[in-house]
């Protein structure tokens, strides 16, 4: 496999002098056993970083260029990272998921895995040319909803899919609701303490009312289709559980009106009473997100206030008696989330609470300021494919997103 790279132009280029390498925590490693680059992947240039290759004496040097890696759609997990060297500014790239891709006889291959079907994920099925005319007609049936007016702005400015979904009304479709959050992630996306590494989204800037949520619920889930999601969480707002008293007062007008579809929230679970109360008036799916099931770690990621591991994990175990169906979205950082004591944490914790499903979400971070702003040390880790198959052993259902709660299991 040979390494790709950018010239000053832009142009995308293949090196044929070397092999391509990548990376996973200590270890660089020789570029095989990669995929070819599904349908749906982007590549993205790595400003600042030269890639690191193999000579014929199989030593390391620096290669041509620009580093290129791959932005890997919805279904994939990636196990390898870009191998590269540092030469020039920016000193931290922009928070995306870049995957090690190399090219061999004509096709480019990356480093991955699919881990679920990608269909209604596809990018063909968003961003169509009449989205902007189905915002315009949602916006004129749901008049004054700062809610609909936020998704149409995600559709639009960021391309977001769980937001367009609401204007196509299918799917899986985002219900942002929270301003504020309990948690200050090395790695989010809305939210940054600071301009190393600009948030990909705004956040939400204002409180939605009741009537305002519930509209877009209802709208999401009345219609024709059954198996529709709503989901509380995401990319553009803070920790919906916050806002709890305001959801079960949402919850109870959509269940008035429609029992049909799936009412979920992506949450980091911190805020055990407010999962509980969620619980209590009709949730049906967490998805909650982990780093890490070793307290050290999952601090030094998440950086929680007024709440630990335990706490989240009391509102698994609380969910799940009460018949919720409760995934994981685990953040994977291929050296990392595949080392030994991070997989047998993890195995742990699946056994100790019960929880259905584990959905895989590759993290998106530069991998030198991830290492430095959770001040850990890169070390040998025993790969994605291990991390793989220790999951299926442990009879947990895999996947990359959530499904209708008739469907999860």
């Amino acid at each position: 496999m040979r390494p790709l790279y950018t010239n000053d132009n832009g142009d995308l280029l293949v090196d044929d002098s070397f092999s391509a390498a990548a990376s996973r925590g200590s270890e660089i490693l020789k570029a095989e056993d990669y995929i070819p680059m599904p349908e749906g992947a982007t590549f993205a240039a790595m400003p600042g970083r030269a890639p690191v290759v193999c000579d014929r004496k199989g030593d390391l040097v620096k290669g041509k260029g620009t580093a290129v890696a791959v932005l890997l759609p919805q279904g994939f997990t990636r196990t390898l990272l870009p191998a590269t060297e540092k030469t020039g500014d920016p000193d931290v790239l922009p928070l995306l998921g870049y995957t090690a891709a190399a090219m061999k006889k004509g096709k480019v291959y990356v480093a991955a895995r699919q881990t679920d079907e990608h269909r209604i994920w596809h990018p063909r099925y968003y961003n169509t040319e009449d989205l902007a005319n189905r915002i315009q007609k949602v916006r004129k049936i749901l008049k004054d909803n700062r809610v609909i007016a936020q998704l149409g702005r995600c559709s639009l400015e960021y391309g977001c899919f769980t937001a367009q979904n609401i204007f196509y009304r299918r799917w899986e479709g985002g219900l942002p609701v929270s301003q504020s959050c309990n948690a200050r992630c090395v790695g989010c996306i809305s939210e940054q303490e600071s301009e190393c590494c600009p948030s990909a989204q705004g956040r939400l800037c204002f409180r939605p009312s009741v009537r305002e949520i519930a509209e877009v619920g209802v709208f999401h889930l009345g219609g024709k289709r059954k198996d529709n999601i709503i989901s509380f969480g995401q990319g553009c707002e803070g920790e919906p559980s916050l806002e709890a008293e305001r959801i079960v007062k949402a919850i109870r007008i959509i269940r008035a009106n429609t029992d049909r579809g799936t009412i979920n929230m992506n949450t980091n679970a911190g805020h055990t009473d407010k999962i509980k109360l969620l619980t209590d008036e009709g949730m049906d799916s967490f998805r909650v997100s982990i780093f890490s099931a070793i307290p050290e770690h999952y601090n030094a990621y998440y950086r929680p206030k007024n709440y630990g591991l335990k706490d989240v994990e009391a509102s698994i175990v609380y969910a799940v008696e009460h018949g919720v169906y409760v995934s994981l979205n685990l953040l994977t950082f291929p050296g990392f989330t595949d080392r030994e004591e991070e997989i047998e944490a993890l195995l742990a914790l699946i056994e100790r609470t019960g929880l259905q499903k584990v959905q895989l979400r590759n993290l998106n971070i530069d991998t030198d300021y991830f290492y430095h702003q959770c001040g850990f040390t890169p070390e040998r880790s025993l790969g994605v494919d291990t991390l793989l198959k220790a999951l299926k052993e442990s009879g947990v259902a895999i996947g990359n997103y959530s499904r209708p709660h008739h469907q999860s299991e």
